[in-house]
């Protein structure tokens, strides 16, 4: 007997997945098109005078912490957040605007990089047990390649194994395409970070 026809293309695309992202990454384990980058500088998004240390105590205001926690969420939509970041600053003294700004700067930085890696994290872990899956997988499809091999295979039980390798096959195909989707949540992650930081940039006063 020869092997389901749906298993060639399974197989092939179960050994060609980790060369496909060689190109583009050093670690082999990581399992999208995008580039793994674990943490995420303030030098890349902030285009502004260096950010002094007294910034990283926003947690100390719980108005401006708010306010980051709003800013940072992908449904307000960027109109709004610029509305927003205008309003609070117009709300300060102009000797704190700029100081206030730096900390709010801080709050969605700290807040968005954390969200990032615990994403990147999470990839991390589904990747492993998608590696998992797929070992299983092939696994199962030798077995049942030498079941139809075999001149005295129960064509029941045959069929059996053949209709639970395709519906394992279905769910990493399904795991498989989620996992392109969250790929993608790590770039939009930076994308909304560097937004905010150029608005809140564009909003300090100039001296």
């Amino acid at each position: 007997m020869n092997r389901p026809v749906f298993l060639v293309p399974l197989l092939v695309a179960l050994s060609a997945a980790p060369s496909a992202r060689a190109a583009a990454n050093t670690d082999p384990d990581w399992p999208c098109i995008q580039r793994k980058v674990p943490e995420l500088s303030i030098a890349q998004v902030w285009n502004g005078s260096e950010i002094p240390e007294s910034a990283k105590e926003w947690g100390k205001d719980p108005r401006l912490s708010d306010l980051a926690a709003e800013l940072t969420k992908r449904s307000n939509a960027i109109e709004n957040v610029r509305q927003q970041i205008s309003d609070y600053a117009s709300a300060l003294p102009k000797d704190q605007v700029n100081e206030r700004l730096e900390q709010l700067f801080m709050a969605v930085f700290d807040r968005l990089n954390m969200e990032r890696g615990q994403i990147i994290s999470g990839i991390a872990r589904y990747a492993g047990k998608q590696r998992d899956l797929a070992s299983d997988i092939r696994k199962k499809a030798a077995e049942i390649d030498k079941m139809h091999a075999a001149s005295d295979s129960d064509p029941t039980e045959l069929a059996r194994h053949d209709q639970q390798l395709a519906w394992e096959t279905r769910i990493f195909e399904e795991r498989v395409q989620s996992l392109t989707y969250v790929c993608e949540v790590p770039t939009l992650i930076e994308q909304r970070l560097y937004s905010l930081s150029k608005i809140i940039n564009e909003s300090m006063l100039k001296e």
